[in-house]
């Protein structure tokens, strides 16, 4: 099993300010949609809506198809469940902190199937996800900015 997380501060100095409702606006986008957020995705779809806050999706991610089962546990934490596909487990999105020192923590519990557990296969997967994933803060974290930014702009 893989297990991964980092924490980045959501605000930086001299950069656009987010607070807790913007990154958790920018949170439930990127469960809707992750396209814009997540380099590696090519394919992103809502498949079935079972509440206000659980719906699941289909996404191909560096080549591979996934179903994943999202649960919005709102302000905190969107929770990423793979329920089918080659790469089994949880994928947290979670926002720590108070407004003055707000942090984004991306974790995730992976399985990798075919994939023997320790083995130096296994580490490389660990390796490109952890690279995947610091990307997908960053891009999340740019794209919050500039929604923001878009927002102040036309007020």
């Amino acid at each position: 099993m893989i297990y991964v997380s980092h924490v980045l501060p959501v605000n930086e100095e001299g950069g656009t300010r987010l607070n807790r409702a913007q990154v958790w606006d920018g949170l439930v986008l990127k469960a809707n949609n992750a396209l814009p957020f997540v380099p590696s995705m090519s394919d992103c779809t809502v498949t079935a809506r079972h509440s206000d806050t659980v719906f699941d999706r289909d996404i191909v991610l560096r080549g591979q198809p996934h179903t994943e089962r999202i649960t919005l546990q709102e302000p905190v934490r969107v929770v990423f469940t793979r329920i089918a596909g080659p790469v089994l487990g949880t994928i947290a999105n979670e926002i720590e902190g108070d407004d003055d020192d707000l942090r984004l923590r991306f974790s995730f519990a992976l399985v990798v199937s075919d994939v023997e557990p320790g083995s130096a296969a296994e580490q490389e997967y660990a390796d490109g996800m952890k690279a995947d994933y610091l990307k997908a803060v960053a891009s999340t974290l740019s794209a919050m900015r500039r929604t923001a930014e878009e927002s102040i702009a036309s007020a």
